[in-house]
């Protein structure tokens, strides 16, 4: 049997260890019932559902109806550069505040893809501002610092 979408086999598996993964470490919490949950019983099902998923995405790669597809070169740029927007956040939300942590969080994940255009992404970083400034500020009350310590008195 030949594998012809390797992209969706490799997607297969990835989705059976993580599933798996979860599912079994879900096992050491108290499971309940569906009437009254515990904390392993979540868990516990969406991994054999993730599990699940995969094992039907790794089927389908097999299939003759699938593309022929091949997994291109991975790109340690790319995650690196998409890691480090998340760690900048983590750094500047509480020296720089939540709007300026938001656009630079954006940005820097943005700059990773050559799809993406500064307009869309300004347009994006604003949005994004302002939803979940709503969500987190407004909605649910949580203290973040807005704007850089500096600008604030």
């Amino acid at each position: 049997m030949k594998i012809r979408n390797q992209r969706d086999f490799g997607a297969g598996i990835m989705y059976m260890v993580i599933g798996l993964f979860f599912a079994i470490v879900a096992t050491q919490y108290k499971m309940g019932t569906a009437a009254k949950m515990g904390p392993g019983y979540f868990p516990f099902y969406l991994g054999i559902l993730m599990t699940l998923l995969g094992l039907l995405v790794l089927v389908k790669s097999f299939s003759a109806k699938a593309t022929i597809e091949s997994i291109p070169k991975f790109n340690w740029k790319i995650i690196v550069q998409i890691t480090g927007a998340v760690v900048l956040y983590g750094l500047l939300l509480p020296r720089m505040g939540f709007l300026v942590a938001v656009v630079v969080l954006v940005f820097v994940a943005a700059s990773a893809s050559k799809e993406f255009t500064w307009k869309g992404t300004a347009m994006n970083a604003a949005f994004l501002v302002a939803f979940t400034y709503s969500v987190f500020v407004v909605g649910l009350k949580l203290q973040f610092p807005l704007l850089p310590a500096f600008l604030q008195q």
